[in-house]
């Protein structure tokens, strides 16, 4: 079993910064690519970030040149450093992770961490 612990959410103001975590425990082997998605009210999920395991990366063209997303192997974590946020930035976040647990390749997510951009 695998589980997938976002953190680093909160309230913060227009321009403000924020750094998100996303902790992967239990029966890892190796995680693939690691990302990050976020849902507005009224909205479908969308991926925001991605990062493999050689520290590829990819971005939604909307946060492009203000997020950051990075990863600590050793720590099965991903990071997304999220600068001059904006009010519509404000979402469930969730990290999912392309893990292979000895056994399969299989998509786990976390339970989303909120992030509120607002004066």
């Amino acid at each position: 079993q695998v589980q997938v612990v976002e953190s680093g959410g909160g309230l913060v103001q227009p321009g403000g910064s924020l750094r998100l975590s996303c902790v992967a425990s239990g029966s890892i082997f190796t995680i693939n690519a690691m990302e990050w998605h976020r849902q507005a009210p009224g909205k479908e999920r969308e991926l925001v970030a991605a990062i493999s395991r050689s520290d590829g990366t990819r971005y939604a063209d909307s946060v492009k040149g203000r997020f950051t997303i990075s990863r600590d192997n050793a720590k099965n974590t991903v990071y997304l450093q999220m600068n001059s946020l904006k009010p519509e930035d404000t979402a469930v976040y969730y990290c999912h992770a392309d893990v292979y647990d000895y056994a399969l390749v299989r998509d786990y997510w976390g339970q989303g961490t909120q992030v509120t951009v607002a004066s």
